[in-house]
């Protein structure tokens, strides 16, 4: 041994991790990332897969009676995938699916690093935007498992209070 430390790559702040503070107008999908195109999939099949169950869930969540508020909201470079509000609640809902073959389901695979991303983008818009809405009292997170089944059929399953 040499007597060298390893070197680390530098120390992610909570502000980077969490996008910043502020609301982007920015629009894109979540699967826009590079951890996407290394899953094994293509892009473009992952983002319409995405797509497919975002939608799943909004008709979901309309046909339950909530309103959905938005989609694939940007805070920094966080993406929320779907706000909706439930009478006096607005509800965070973080959409995954999995294919097949995947050795996790979906709700498994929001780990605790992303339920804390979401809920600190999610305070930030309580802030920026909910806080002075009138009727609204609180916030929930909620997590949202799609299954496309082999006969077309799809299954939505919510978690209300996920996280």
């Amino acid at each position: 041994m040499t007597g060298r430390r390893a070197t680390r790559s530098p120390r992610r702040t909570p502000a980077d991790q969490a996008g910043g503070a502020t609301p982007s107008s920015d629009v894109s999908t979540p699967h826009d990332s590079p951890d996407a195109a290394r899953a094994g999939a293509a892009p473009d099949a992952r983002k319409a897969l995405g797509a497919r169950a975002e939608d799943a869930v909004v008709a979901h969540l309309a046909a339950q009676g909530l309103e959905i508020v938005a989609r694939n909201v940007r805070v920094g470079r966080l993406e929320i995938d779907v706000i909706a509000r439930d009478g006096p609640v607005i509800a965070i809902v973080e959409v995954r699916t999995r294919g097949a073959g995947s050795y996790v389901r979906a709700l498994d695979s929001i780990d605790a690093g992303k339920r804390a991303r979401v809920r600190r983008a999610g305070e930030v818009l309580w802030r920026a935007r909910f806080s002075r809405l009138r009727g609204v009292e609180r916030m929930r997170f909620d997590a949202a498992s799609v299954t496309f089944l082999p006969g077309g059929e799809v299954a939505v399953e919510i978690v209300k209070a996920a996280f």
